[in-house]
């Protein structure tokens, strides 16, 4: 069996999310009807002190819904460099929301304020509205940074000072949480509006979860069903996404901890393999440049030894703790590594 590192959202359903499923109640969402989708988006609302919550299929959507309900076509906004909604989601601003993307530099997860400030595009006839802010937390998705709740802060009043909303990616926030040991409405504060994954960490087979007013989820319930997102009997997907946030959001540490264990590990074997003081929460970015051993060489020979990572660059891999990668797991990964650098010839 592989050991699969590549992201948390390989995970597995547990047993008891399988049941859950199986003997959901359910009814036609569309029509409002479903009453198990109906309690998983109260209570994910009630989680993060907002008003309503929309269960969609996935992260990638819960952020299109919500750009397109923030914005008209012809629209700009600011974003990170690294940022999932502008590296991942297959153009869909453009082709979906028809707004055109700025992108900032960030160091460690973070904007410079003068960045922004410089982002944000002066009214006039030839340039575009600047209208909202994109956020991400945890923050890319190959490093993982948990950014706190007083540099969201500080990055909302910049906005708010400019007329700008403020949309939190926040597919891996119960990470962020557990990180910073901070409260969910804490990091939900200071955002007009935000979704969370389901899949990622929290091991739920299916969903994200897009948060906000009340006005805001009435018109992306809207959208969703425009864009084929309507779901029937959605109760059985739902159900499982409710066990996730009863049961998995305690165990993350868990994660965390197996991620500083391989970070260490890693580094033990050659320092300049992993940066550790970057790895805050259960992402591990390894860098084979200063070996010249290249990510696809990697790949391929760790899956020789049934371990699977994620290339991110020509000498970089991503590994990700998640539910079902073990202890065992972790050093059995280690040990490949340490194998794999032997073989080059870098370490006797």
């Amino acid at each position: 069996m592989y050991r699969d590192f590549r992201s948390d959202t390989v995970t597995q359903a547990t047993p008891a999310m399988r049941k859950a499923m199986m003997e959901a109640e359910v009814g036609d969402d569309i029509l409002g009807e479903d009453p198990t989708v109906s309690k998983l988006e109260a209570i994910s609302a009630a989680l993060f002190g907002k008003e309503a919550a929309l269960l969609t299929v996935s992260g990638t959507m819960a952020n299109q819904l919500a750009i397109m309900s923030l914005t008209q076509p012809g629209d700009e906004i600011i974003l990170g460099q690294e940022t999932h909604i502008y590296n991942l989601e297959a153009g869909a601003l453009a082709a979906l929301g028809g707004v055109q993307a700025r992108p900032v530099p960030s160091r460690r997860g973070r904007f410079a304020a003068g960045d922004v400030k410089q982002a944000i595009r002066s009214r006039g006839v030839q340039s575009p509205i600047s209208r909202v802010l994109c956020l991400e937390n945890t923050y890319d998705l190959n490093r993982g940074f948990p950014l706190p709740p007083d540099y969201q802060a500080e990055m909302a009043q910049l906005a708010r000072d400019n007329g700008l909303k403020i949309y939190l990616d926040g597919a891996r926030i119960f990470n962020a949480a557990t990180a910073l040991k901070a409260d969910l409405p804490q990091l939900a504060r200071d955002v007009d509006a935000l979704q969370f994954c389901l899949t990622k960490g929290l091991a739920a087979p299916f969903g994200s979860m897009l948060l906000g007013s009340r006005e805001f989820i009435d018109k992306a319930r809207w959208l969703k069903q425009r864009i084929g997102g309507g779901m029937r009997q959605a109760g059985h997907m739902a159900a499982a996404g409710i066990l996730a946030l009863e049961t998995m959001q305690d165990r993350l540490e868990q994660d965390h901890e197996h991620a500083l264990r391989l970070a260490k590990g890693l580094a033990a074997i050659d320092q300049r393999l992993v940066d550790v003081d970057l790895v805050k929460t259960n992402v591990v970015q390894l860098d084979f440049r200063p070996l010249s051993i290249g990510a696809a060489t990697v790949v391929e020979t760790l899956l020789e030894q049934q371990i699977k990572v994620k290339p991110v660059g020509p000498y970089a891999c991503r590994m990700i703790t998640h539910w079902g990668i073990t202890a065992a797991d972790v050093d059995a990964a280690i040990v490949a590594v340490k194998k794999i650098i032997v073989d080059e010839g870098h370490l006797r």
